[in-house]
């Protein structure tokens, strides 16, 4: 069912390289409760909802895709649906946020179905997508350090660092330094490990306590959140949440093609510079991201941290099936994620060093070409400034296609981006929420 033998692999190592995958991205389900929480949404919900989004996206592609890459509600984009909540100011509640993320969702679907996804991919400018993943680096970087108080609001200039003597920070930055030792170690799960160390430092301190059982069976308080397409749509309408919808939707396809696109090279699966069965595991994440946003978690993606597992041997989908399981034990440690979510400083670290890996991609941005750099620049700098991931993509994509007709290459940008531009006006105009 696997290949194994086509794919020079074994059993053995599968289960190895799935393991290793785990660990390193088990974050996530500590994390991404944290986040979503502080938008209101029940901390058990969003910790079972990121279970099954992981599991369905993971299993999809280890049974579908065969391919040894591992799906999971993305970092950056649950900092993005909190911020979307909470900035409403009571006029969006979470439920009505969710409704965004499941069209969002459903739309992906049908995009992998059909050759529009690979229209839309082709037709946004490279720089603006590396600018994308740069500026929402920059916006969870931002996040961490607000969580864990090194820094703080200051009224002379809106933000200042905090007391680096009270017991939260000193816990943060020891949390750093020795999360910062294992990845410079280059030993897979540093993030994790980082994690259980800190959270093993905060328990004698004192700062972590366990309050009856560490196990107990799963749960979604709320239950089913989202599940009808009519009262979904119906929402985002009267909301006016249509930057949102196309936010989540640009990011995730984006995020996951790239991801997926570089799991495949590193593992040796690309055939002529092309991703076999790429259909199959796109609709892995956009079935995730809809049965996700379904139960309460915002959109997955396809996790980067795939590539440890590759590392460690992994080449088809028995990884992935090895990682859908030890997701699904996962859901059984509940109180155990609960009490950890609890301290800022265990989670905190986490979302700093994965800030500064995803700023990476400003590299590759040809800051050489003023007109290409100044649009990538305002995506990067607008979206920890505004906290708001949509108002970064937004102005990035309304000023590209001007600075190009300010200097004469207007045909050189594709007609869709011009569409984009005039729908990002209105909302920005019309809906600034």
């Amino acid at each position: 069912m696997f290949q194994l033998k086509e794919n020079g692999t074994t059993v053995k190592t599968e289960i190895l390289a799935g393991m290793t995958t785990f660990l390193t991205m088990a974050y996530v389900v500590i994390v991404n409760p944290v986040i979503l929480s502080a938008a209101g949404v029940p901390f058990d919900q969003v910790f079972m909802a990121t279970i099954i989004a992981a599991a369905i996206g993971t299993l999809w592609m280890a049974l579908f895709a065969n391919y040894p890459i591992a799906i999971a509600p993305g970092m950056g984009l649950n900092a993005y649906f909190t911020s979307l909540v909470l900035g409403s100011n009571g006029a969006i509640d979470y439920v009505t946020a969710f409704s965004a993320v499941f069209i969002a969702g459903l739309i992906f679907v049908l995009l992998s179905l059909t050759r529009l996804r690979k229209i839309l991919i082709q037709a946004i400018p490279e720089n603006l997508k590396h600018a994308i993943t740069a500026g929402i680096g920059l916006f969870i970087a931002f996040i961490g350090l607000r969580l864990s108080n090194l820094i703080v609001a200051n009224e002379a200039n809106l933000v200042g660092l905090g007391d680096l003597t009270s017991p939260p920070v000193v816990l943060t930055l020891v949390g750093l330094v020795v999360t910062l030792i294992f990845m410079s170690l280059k030993i897979h799960g540093g993030i994790f490990y980082g994690m259980i160390v800190t959270g093993m430092i905060a328990l004698v301190t004192g700062q972590l306590k366990f309050e009856g059982a560490l196990l107990q069976l799963p749960s979604l308080p709320e239950g089913i959140l989202v599940w009808n397409p009519v009262e979904a749509v119906q929402l985002v309408i009267e909301y006016g949440l249509y930057g949102v919808v196309f936010s989540f939707l640009l990011v995730t396809l984006f995020d996951t093609t790239g991801t997926m696109v570089g799991v495949a090279k590193q593992a040796g699966l690309m055939k002529n510079n092309d991703m076999p069965r790429m259909r199959q595991a796109l609709l892995a994440d956009s079935f995730a991201a809809t049965a996700g946003a379904m139960v309460g978690t915002s959109p997955t993606t396809a996790y980067v941290e795939s590539t440890a597992g590759v590392a460690a041997g992994g080449r088809t989908g028995l990884t992935s099936l090895t990682v859908a399981i030890l997701f699904i034990i996962a859901a059984f440690f509940g109180p155990f994620v609960s009490a950890l979510s609890n301290v800022a400083a265990i989670t905190a670290p986490a979302l700093i060093i994965v800030g500064s890996l995803m700023i990476g991609s400003v590299k590759q941005i040809e800051w050489e070409k003023f007109d290409e750099a100044f649009p990538a620049f305002l995506v990067v700098l607008m979206m920890p400034l505004t906290s708001s991931i949509a108002t970064g993509i937004a102005l990035g994509f309304i000023t590209y296609p001007l600075m190009k007709i300010f200097i004469g290459k207007a045909k050189t940008v594709h007609p869709i981006l011009y569409v984009f531009a005039v729908l990002f006006t209105i909302q920005i105009i019309i809906a600034p929420h």
